[in-house]
């Protein structure tokens, strides 16, 4: 079995003149991050390596997000692939991720997530909010056969304030 948990990046600042790239947190951003991140550790899933958009907003909340979580962060990879708003290209990444790996974080950006969970899950959501997390699992041992997975463990933040 296969299991992707997709969590949005925490509500990120326009005050800046920075690039999307560079667009920081804002303060409910990271201390929603810190909900999620408390709520995933209570689970006590065997996560085996987590991966980022190198966007700041997806990166801080991932490290705030690990932190909680106690993990390692040799475990931790950034993807340009994952700076995606489409989720083509997350898709093909989890397609081409290494099947030695059964259970896997993925931190990144909208509409990307939400048309994931909708189409990988077999539960709707209208929409996955900032920080939001969705956990889908699959009857695959190999990741380039995901399909239709079961969802599972769906949180969002106004769920836990």
């Amino acid at each position: 079995m296969k299991t992707v948990i997709f969590i949005r990046h925490g509500k990120s600042s326009w005050d800046y003149d920075v690039s999307d790239k560079d667009r920081p947190l804002k303060e409910r951003g990271i201390s929603d991050a810190y909900l999620i991140g408390a709520k995933l550790s209570s689970f006590d899933l065997a996560i085996d390596k987590a991966f980022s958009s190198p966007a700041n907003r997806a990166l801080h909340t991932a490290i705030i997000v690990l932190r909680e979580l106690s993990f390692d962060f040799k475990n931790l990879d950034v993807s340009d692939e994952l700076y995606d708003f489409s989720g083509e290209n997350v898709l093909q990444f989890l397609k081409g991720l290494n099947s030695s790996l059964d259970t896997v974080l993925v931190f990144g950006h909208n509409y990307a997530f939400t048309t994931l969970a909708n189409t990988l899950g077999d539960s709707y959501i209208e929409n996955l909010p900032t920080a939001g997390m969705v956990q889908i699992n699959f009857k695959t041992n190999d990741w380039s056969k995901l399909g239709e997975g079961q969802s599972k463990n769906i949180v969002f933040p106004k769920h836990l304030r």
